[in-house]
């Protein structure tokens, strides 16, 4: 499957930033994998977006697969297909239990094992400040910072793949060769799944960093804080390179006010938010907006538009993971324990 907007290079050095990542996803992973490569022409988004998904998801406390049961859950909740089968998949491979029925279809009340069906609960209800279900938390305090993690981090990386990816990593997307092809895929990955993983081994991958008040949840696990800390760095950084400051300080007063919900199918709440901006800060908050708040209806022509005035793979990509993160890390701020 392509990535939407632009190609990855054919080739990426070993010993480069890029190439350790790759080497590592491909460990752990058993395959590249394509959430991971999309971020491919900024190396350091690429290692901050390891990190924080191998440190809470792969390698963090709590089952794994009541964690994939969180990823695909969220995924399910911002109407990601392409990350509901991927982590249907893991979901099959880590416990043998097909549950993509409930998560394709939002109900995690389908779910048998209750323990998965807690987590499932737990997840559906991250977009929901001052649920009953956020309060009463499916895990212990000490794996509080994994399952957490593991929920904003897939807030992110489901706006990215819905602007930048298709709709399954599946060759077949319904009816009988869909289940076939995904237990031949959750086979492959189990392998994987089932591998001791050491704590805190990407960490070495980038600098170390101060750890944002938003992000205090990740604070008693050092891994997951480290991760997260040097992932929110990075994204700041590539912020401040593909988004102009008014541009950032209009989106991020938007996400500060946004309540979990999609917002209105009409354009008031964009033009609201970008009022006051100059033609170049409007098309990048323009992107960077509807990434965090409304990923699905980011098109071909605000790709193009951005583009003309920003150039480069690198600030679109920088744009985007920007939008993401910003509404991510606002999730965090509901479910933190």
């Amino acid at each position: 499957m392509s990535i939407r907007f632009f190609k990855p290079p054919p080739s990426v050095p070993a010993e480069s930033l890029s190439g350790k990542v790759l080497a590592a996803v491909r460990r752990e992973f058993g395959a590249e994998v394509e959430p991971f490569t999309l971020h491919l022409p900024v190396p350091a988004l690429l290692a901050g977006a390891w990190m924080a998904c191998r440190e809470t998801l792969i390698a963090g406390g709590g089952r794994r697969d009541a964690k994939e049961a969180v990823a695909a859950t969220v995924s399910a909740i911002n109407r990601c297909p392409y990350c509901i089968d991927a982590h249907s998949i893991m979901v099959l491979g880590a416990s043998g239990s097909d549950l993509s029925k409930a998560f394709l279809e939002g109900k995690p009340e389908l779910v048998q094992d209750p323990v998965l069906r807690s987590a499932c609960l737990w997840a559906s209800a991250t977009r929901s400040p001052g649920s009953p279900l956020l309060a009463d938390p499916p895990f212990a305090p000490a794996e509080a910072p994994a399952y957490i993690g593991t929920a904003v981090f897939f807030h992110y990386i489901n706006r990215m793949v819905t602007v930048l990816l298709g709709n399954s990593p599946l060759p077949f997307t319904e009816g009988f060769p869909k289940s076939v092809s995904m237990r031949l895929a959750a086979w492959f990955f189990g392998a994987s799944i089932r591998l001791d993983k050491k704590i805190g081994a990407s960490l070495e991958l980038l600098p170390e960093a101060a750890l944002p008040d938003d992000l205090a949840w990740a604070m008693p696990s050092p891994p997951v804080d480290a991760a997260f800390a040097a992932f929110a760095g990075e994204i700041e950084k590539a912020g401040e390179m593909a988004v102009p400051s008014r541009a950032r300080n209009a989106v991020r007063y938007a996400v500060d006010a946004w309540n979990g919900n999609d917002p209105d199918v009409d354009s008031a709440w964009i033009e609201q938010a970008l009022s006051g901006l100059d033609e170049k800060e409007r098309t990048a908050g323009m992107l960077a907006l509807l990434t965090a708040l409304a990923p699905y209806r980011v098109h071909a022509d605000h790709v193009s538009a951005y583009s003309a005035r920003f150039p480069g793979d690198d600030a679109l990509l920088s744009a985007l993971a920007w939008g993401s993160f910003t509404a991510a890390r606002k999730t965090g701020t509901w479910i933190s324990v």
